[in-house]
């Protein structure tokens, strides 16, 4: 199974995603300036739809 945790932060981090904290457990709070939100991202996410997901909350067009 792949890793997508990795390839989702730099995607965030492309697209002007800023890093606030760390959340409970492994879980980390960005900042996403194009939905002027803030999302939470797992640190260990072994599926494509969730790294989807993430993506779309944070309003970035890009898929896996």
């Amino acid at each position: 199974m792949a890793e997508y945790e990795k390839k989702v932060r730099v995607v965030l981090t492309e697209n002007g995603c800023k890093f606030i904290r760390h959340g409970k457990g492994d879980h980390d709070i960005w900042y996403s300036p194009i939905t002027d939100k803030n999302v939470t991202v797992d640190g260990k996410i072994k599926s494509r739809h969730m790294a989807n997901e993430i993506l779309k909350q944070c309003g970035i067009n890009y898929r896996f």
